[in-house]
């Protein structure tokens, strides 16, 4: 006999560990079935489970347990990111605080890139355990880890044959330094966070030098004029036109001199500042693109003023050596004592902060190693289905999305991946730190060779820097799919380790890569780019999105402010895991975001009690009767209700289904929740009490709610199913449901239960005690035979004390009425209710809310509420207004009806 209430320690890590034991999660690379694959999203090896991990592994999870009951080889392969600039940054700060190294790089690059493996390897076993605690049942035995030696293979093949193609080049461009880091930023990878700034107005050009008014620059960031090789108007510009072309020498306070012509450029905004742009190639992105437009008739070549220390270069005369805020007031007083300064004024500037330090970001110029997007190439081998033969990289991205080869859930944000790619820029991807994959390069005086191994002969040198992380992430989707022992052979090409290797033959392309949108463009995008390119293929068939949990307020949860986060362990802890996965799921809609708290969390423990007490109460029934093996249903004695709850199951079962297919899981989850809480517990268990229970329609509905609960809260149900008579296999090994039976009648029955259920309303309605028996009144019209044959159960569940059933009647006095279906129901209330009391009470209340919804009305009619009012704050006035809308419609029904 089960225990009296489900306790999820008692039985969590015990269940998790005989599915693992059993191989159920291993995929067969022989079989003959449809492969099902999702490649896991990689946690970082040195990161702890958070509501996101928990959101992901949920949703894939049911995805892969769905799959494998529907008969396909599932595949779930998971794994872990060697994070390279995080990880690295974490190492370097325990040695210093907990080693007291000072300098953690004097141990060299070998040194410091042991303590790292150290340190990652201890910290895989906890992600390991945490992914496991989830129930995430993936297969194990193909782990895959970004810095293994066969995706360091994939990493290397794949920047050798891009640069042989002319895709990846070196190059000095203006990058997106982390100061903090001390390393490159990807585009993407930079955040922009709005602060107050000023903006500085000063003389740059006198009257004198113009020959007429003087040149005025307003600038936010005045210490990088100090390198400033250009002016830029704009080419209708009437002021300065006949300035264009000629050069300048300049004089900046202590001592600093340059030279700068006057340039015309389109993209110059003639309405901002004064229309005039110094021009400063090494510190700005722009300004470099102006100089390469314009460099022909530019005398002065670019100057760096700030260092990769954040501190003034030792090359500018009268700064060296400050830092930029120094350097900055220094300039900004000089300009005042010279009187060149004009205005200074405050105004909301976009400052870059990178997104790992949540540093400041500086445009430095940099020799890296970047990916050409814009460069075609001969596309050759490939099984995707493009209109040209030669493509650029963008080109190709944006084509596979277009023409459905890969899907995005849900469809809006293919327009935000389309944007991205439209602007998507030559990609940085080398990084000064010293834990990631090496850049496969090596120098020898002039000459350079890259390759997957480095070359013979000792006077090599390799280039220091390591790849982005988002680079060996890109190609995930496949490079865990290839054979080590294949990859290990380094005469092979790229072709080949493809052609050989036979996981990734059977289960690539991957089904569905499922991620939360806010890394769409890190990652998802740059699958799509590397992997196509890679393997003539695409990297998933279907992209599904989740959005962020937020707080209760719609906050996000964030690690400064403890009190907004909740721990997932602690939830596992206290409801169990089956009650956090169904909270993070039900209801939840694909690129939406979701709000969580505690008591969702506790409520869902709710779920999987009801579900654990209506299964104590159909297995005490089973044993009552001695029934050791699965009852055969006799489909010609089956009683209305036997017909509803079968007929409801069915729809469930298609619902379902279809739903899971189509990643429809909120809905799903959703509509589970309320077949176990209200179709079977509350009306079908109540419906079949005593001499009308039906053991083995008890048995077959409760089985199939095991099957189709179990991919969502997989602990409690296969607990339930290890009680159920006659099933000697786990729950996680059977066929899923599918609709059997035959054609039900569910109407007889959803009948009884809306006359219930408005007798239950009428009675709530007039504040009538629900202990209290009351008389009622039903003309049945056409469906008196069927409420006849239910009059028993309408009794007892409206608690009735005397019915009176007739087909049709004349409108009782004073009384509470309803109508549903054609049938007319009156509750009559003398000795119940009094009446002129009530009437009474319903006017006054009806009064007050008339009162309030003008007032409400009135706001929301206000322009310059809805304008200036936050939206969360109009849309809570707005629901205001609707709900008090609906309580004065009803309230007026109950004053009508008295």
């Amino acid at each position: 006999m089960m225990d009296k209430a489900y306790e999820a320690k008692k039985y969590e890590d015990d269940i998790y560990k005989k599915w693992e034991e059993s191989g159920v999660f291993t995929a067969d690379v022989n079989s003959d079935k449809e492969s099902f694959t999702i490649s896991m999203p990689p946690p970082n090896a040195t990161g702890v489970l958070h509501l996101g991990h928990a959101a992901f592994l949920t949703i894939e999870d049911i995805m892969i347990r769905h799959r494998r009951m529907k008969g396909f080889e599932a595949l779930w392969l998971p794994g872990t990111d060697h994070a390279a600039i995080a990880t690295e940054s974490v190492v370097i700060k325990n040695l210093k605080n907990e080693q007291g190294i000072k300098n953690p790089r004097s141990l060299g690059r070998e040194g410091l890139v042991d303590e790292i493996k150290k340190y990652v390897e201890k910290s895989q076993g906890t992600i390991r355990s945490q992914i496991r605690k989830m129930g995430a049942s993936c297969d194990w035995s193909r782990e895959g880890y970004t810095m293994d030696e066969s995706l360091n293979r994939c990493v290397n093949e794949v920047f050798k044959k891009m640069y042989d193609d002319g895709l990846i080049y070196r190059g000095e461009r203006v990058v997106n330094w982390d100061v903090a880091l001390q390393t490159t930023l990807a585009d993407d990878e930079v955040e922009y966070e709005e602060k107050e700034g000023t903006l500085y107005t000063f003389e740059y050009l006198s009257a004198e030098q113009t020959g007429g008014d003087p040149m005025y620059v307003a600038t936010s960031r005045p210490e990088t004029k100090l390198g400033d090789t250009a002016l830029a108007i704009h080419p209708d510009d009437t002021r300065f036109g006949h300035l264009v072309g000629k050069t300048f020498d300049v004089e900046w306070p202590h001592g600093r001199k340059i030279k700068v012509t006057v340039i015309a450029d389109r993209e110059v905004d003639p309405e901002f500042g004064t229309g005039v742009v110094g021009v400063t190639p090494f510190h700005s992105k722009v300004d470099y693109d102006l100089w390469q437009r314009h460099k022909d008739i530019i005398q002065s070549y670019p100057i760096q003023v700030i260092g990769e220390d954040g501190f003034i270069m030792e090359t500018i005369d009268g700064y060296a050596g400050l830092s930029v805020e120094e350097a900055r007031n220094k300039f900004i007083e000089g300009l005042k004592n010279d009187g060149r300064l004009k205005l200074e004024e405050k105004y909301a500037q976009q400052l870059s902060i990178s997104y790992r330090s949540k540093m400041p970001v500086e445009p430095l110029p940099k020799l890296q190693w970047f990916i050409d997007v814009n460069k075609r190439f001969k596309i050759e081998n490939s099984k995707l289905k493009l209109s040209k033969s030669e493509m650029t990289l963008k080109e190709i991205m944006q084509e596979v999305v277009k023409n459905h080869q890969i899907r995005i859930i849900p469809e809006r944000f293919e327009k935000t991946y389309f944007h991205w790619i439209d602007n998507l820029q030559d990609w940085c991807i080398s990084r000064q730190i010293w834990w990631g994959h090496q850049v496969p390069v090596w120098y020898k005086d002039e000459e350079v060779y890259v390759g997957i191994e480095s070359p013979k002969g000792n006077e090599w040198i390799r280039d220091e820097d390591t790849l982005d992380t988002w680079f060996s992430s890109a190609l995930w989707t496949w490079s865990t799919l290839i054979d080590p022992k294949v990859a290990a052979d380094t005469s092979l090409s790229l072709n080949d380790l493809l052609e050989k290797s036979p996981d990734f033959n059977k289960f690539h392309p991957t089904s569905v890569m499922e991620t939360g949108y806010d890394i769409l463009f890190f990652w998802v995008a740059r699958m799509i780019l590397m992997t196509t390119y890679a393997t003539g293929e695409i990297p998933f068939e279907t992209v599904y999105l989740h959005g962020l949990i937020r707080t209760r307020d719609g906050s996000k949860m964030s690690k400064s402010k403890p009190e907004t986060c909740i721990d997932p362990l602690d939830m596992i802890d206290k409801y169990g895991t089956d009650a956090l996965r169904m909270s993070v799921v039900t209801g939840s809609t694909p690129g939406n975001d979701m709000r969580l708290y505690e008591e969702k969390i506790q409520g869902y423990r709710n779920f999987t009690n009801k579900l654990w007490n209506a299964s104590r109460f159909v297995l005490g029934i089973l044993e009552e009767k001695s029934i050791k093996d699965e009852p055969k249903i006799d489909y010609e004695k089956l009683s209305d209700a036997d017909e509803w709850i079968l007929g409801k199951l069915n729809d469930t079962i298609q619902f379902a289904d279809k739903g899971l297919m189509e990643y429809r899981i909120g809905e799903v989850g959703q509509a589970l929740y309320d077949f176990l809480w209200n179709d079977f517990c509350d009306w079908y268990l109540e419906l079949s009490k005593g001499e009308k229970q039906n053991p083995a329609v008890l048995y077959y509905v409760l089985k199939n709610i095991l099957i189709l609960l179990h991919p969502i809260i997989p602990f409690s149900t296969e607990v339930i199913w290890g009680e159920m008579p006659g099933q000697n296999e786990m729950l996680i090994g059977q066929k899923y449901s599918e609709i059997g039976g035959k054609k039900y009648n569910i109407d007889s029955t959803s009948l009884i239960i809306d006359v219930i259920t408005k007798i239950r309303h009428l009675r709530s309605e007039n504040k009538i005690e629900p202990i209290q028996k009351i008389p009622v009144t039903i003309y049945g019209n056409k469906s008196i035979n069927i409420l006849e044959r239910g009059s028993e159960d309408i009794i007892r569940l409206a608690r009735i004390s005397d019915l009176t059933l007739k087909g049709s009647g004349e409108k009782l006095a004073n009384a509470a009425t309803d109508i549903v279906n054609g049938i007319e129901i009156f509750v009559p209330l003398d000795g119940l209710v009094d009446t002129e009391k009530e009437k009474a009470r319903l006017e006054k209340e009806i009064s007050n809310l008339s009162g309030y919804i003008k007032g409400l009305e009135a706001k929301l009619s206000n322009d310059n509420f809805v304008k200036n009012a936050p939206k969360e704050v109009v849309d809570g006035e707005k629901s205001k207004l609707d709900e008090a809308k609906d309580k004065v419609e009803k309230m007026t029904e109950q004053l009508n009806n008295l």
